[in-house]
């Protein structure tokens, strides 16, 4: 059997998704040495959340870093349209935020985790394993000490002073670490696939509600990222239908008069949507955050928000007590306290649209009508301000505090 290799980090972070690589840079930028662990070799996966908020911006820019994030190539909403019914509205409006980017940057989510994981792998206290999966906690008596992973050279433990799950809504460490999740329920699941562009399309984001079906097509520049929305549970019933019948939905719901570039049903992929909630985040040593903490509908895309939010929040709170030697479970305590709220009040909304208008256009065979607050949105278009600030920034949003996260960077 082969020895397992040990090395030891101030925070050892599992997940290179938004929330562990933000999180790696911001306490590495502070001066505290991370390890970050992927179990992937690179950061491409398709149909991943895409989506980069003002509020998220509004942080790129408070670390130096926006200038070089909109250099990036990206396709920029100001405003949210659909089509419900056969009738075009227009339900919010971007370009009146209080942000510095007043509207929501399309991009791969693999050229933002590259891009943040290089300002990261600046620093030399940052490091960054791919090819490194979490498979469980290493324990000192009732305390974490640090995380197993299995790598492509064997097994290792890497210990340290904090472990930080992110390791995403199925995460290895919190089901390691017994900590009980509440599921909010959801009614839907999704198809993604992708459509070729045409010189006809336009460029908002627009989804489209007819009887008893919901589309979503997100811009890519030369593709659309579309979401098919389908009752939960039902996706091999619509797959077995055929590529023909799928086909056929698809055009129906865009007007098209093909979809051959969808050449086979293994090109639509399954997305199972799940709303959930630790009730505890943490135990001694350990931290869950992001979809590890809280997994949340695809309902405006909000989820690389709330990732990145608690990232900041944690960088924040634990970074001085990290550097001093200090930390202690009410430390983090105050993360999950500072993100409770935002979290809860996020899926109560998620959870009232699931159940009040996407459950019930998923179970009608009618053609949708117009709800009277989206008619009247038209006319007191100040009205569109509303759910633009719930997407974009969010009910609490975060800001860098750099006395914390360059202080340390300063001492050091």
């Amino acid at each position: 059997m082969a020895a397992t290799e040990r090395q030891s980090s101030k925070c050892v972070i599992a997940g290179g998704g938004p929330a562990g690589i933000m999180t790696g840079y911001l306490l590495a930028r502070a001066g505290l040495d991370v390890v970050v662990l992927e179990k992937h070799g690179d950061f491409l996966r398709d149909f991943r959340g895409d989506t980069i908020h003002p509020s998220t911006m509004d942080a790129l820019a408070e670390l130096g870093l926006l200038e070089a994030f909109l250099e990036l190539p990206h396709q920029e909403v100001r405003y949210a349209e659909g089509d419900v019914g056969g009738k075009r509205v227009r339900m919010a409006d971007f370009s009146r935020l209080s942000t510095r980017c007043k509207f929501i940057a399309f991009i791969p989510q693999w050229d933002f985790l590259r891009f943040l994981a290089a300002r990261a792998q600046a620093f030399p206290n940052f490091t960054l394993m791919m090819e490194a999966e979490a498979v469980g906690l290493v324990q000192d008596g009732e305390r974490v000490a640090g995380v197993v992973a299995q790598t492509r050279s064997g097994t290792s433990e890497v210990c340290g002073d904090l472990v930080i799950a992110a390791d995403g809504r199925h995460s290895t460490l919190r089901r390691a670490a017994e900590l009980k999740v509440d599921d909010l329920g959801a009614p839907m699941d999704v198809l993604w696939f992708k459509l070729a562009r045409r010189g006809e399309d336009d460029h908002a984001v627009l989804g489209r509600i007819e009887a008893g079906q919901m589309l979503v097509m997100l811009d890519r520049g030369d593709y659309w990222q579309c979401a098919l929305i389908i009752r939960k549970g039902t996706a091999d019933a619509v797959k077995a239908e055929g590529l023909e019948a799928f086909r056929a939905r698809v055009m129906g719901l865009t007007g098209r008069s093909s979809a051959s570039e969808i050449e086979s049903l293994n090109d639509v992929k399954l997305l199972t949507v799940t709303v959930d909630r630790l009730k505890t985040w943490h135990k001694p040593r350990l931290l869950c955050i992001g979809d590890a903490a809280h997994a949340m509908s695809p309902i405006g895309g909000v989820g690389i928000n709330l990732a990145i939010q608690d990232a900041i929040a944690a960088a924040n709170i634990l970074a001085g007590p990290l550097l001093n030697g200090r930390l202690t479970e009410r430390d983090l305590q105050a993360v999950q306290k500072r993100r409770s709220f935002p979290t809860w009040a996020t899926q109560r909304l998620q959870i009232a649209i699931q159940n009040r208008v996407i459950d019930p256009v998923l179970r009608s065979a009618a053609t949708p009508t117009v709800p009277w607050i989206v008619r009247l949105m038209q006319h007191l278009t100040f009205l569109q301000r509303i759910p633009a600030r719930l997407i974009g920034v969010g009910f609490r949003p975060e800001h860098v505090d750099l006395e914390v996260i360059d202080a340390g960077r300063v001492q050091r």
